[in-house]
């Protein structure tokens, strides 16, 4: 029997670490926004408008720093943020983003003209199971999902399509506050068909073969794919 490890274990180290004081702790001590960044969360925050949380903010810092994309999708421009985020993390990048909320539209062009310095960023309007055939097959290195949580599924065979092999995918809070760990029985009526949708995505992509999955412990959690052959079999998905 061996007995070091039980003797001399880090208890600590099996503990889950996601506790409101370690979210607090990545929000405050990780290099914070600066310039119109900064002001563009602060706005985000003071209207109540769902940008990524700061936890996010450091890591497509440090990921879009190491990996460089040429060509980025995002499918939910809500006022730009993320979008000037990754502009100014990923310099070289050409950045295609869509959305289809008027107001959303109106205030993403007002930042993107003033921000987008390099003009990085091209904005698409309208829906984006309308827009996704129109663009161009693996052309995108990285996309970023924010946008209907239960429309995700929906918009995955035609992202596929869209992304080179080796490419990334990342879909923003795939947690619903933990909703998704639980029976549907046990959500409230009016989250289950995010709820179903976000099973379904689960259900295709976590242990795929074409894919490399992940799911990430960050804001309300991220799930990232790697795309890993140009054909990617998926399950068939109901009506």
């Amino acid at each position: 029997m061996v007995e070091s490890y039980s003797k001399n274990a880090n208890h600590n180290m099996r503990r889950p670490v996601v506790k409101e004081e370690i979210v607090d702790f990545m929000r405050t001590r990780q290099a914070q926004n600066q310039g119109f960044l900064k002001d563009l969360e602060d706005f985000a925050r003071q209207e109540n408008i769902p940008i990524i949380q700061h936890e996010v903010v450091a890591y497509f810092r440090l990921l879009l720093q190491t990996m460089q994309p040429k060509n980025i999708l995002e499918i939910g421009t809500a006022i730009g943020f993320s979008a000037l985020l990754m502009a100014e993390n990923a310099p070289e990048a050409h950045i295609t983003t869509i959305d289809r909320n008027e107001e959303m539209i109106g205030l993403a062009k007002k930042n993107l003209a003033q921000y987008d310095s390099r003009k990085q960023i091209e904005l698409l309007e309208g829906d984006a199971l309308d827009l996704l055939p129109t663009l161009p097959d693996n052309q995108y290195d990285f996309v970023f999902m924010d946008s209907a949580k239960s429309k995700y599924i929906v918009f995955l065979p035609e992202v596929l399509k869209k992304v080179k092999v080796g490419g990334i995918i990342i879909f923003d809070d795939i947690f619903q506050g933990g909703d998704v760990a639980r029976d549907i029985m046990d959500v409230r009526r009016g989250q289950r068909t995010i709820y179903r949708g976000l099973q379904r995505l689960f259900d295709a992509t976590l242990d795929n073969p074409d894919l490399t999955a992940s799911l990430l412990p960050l804001s309300d959690g991220l799930l990232m794919l790697r795309k890993n052959s140009e054909t990617i079999s998926l399950p068939i998905q109901e009506n």
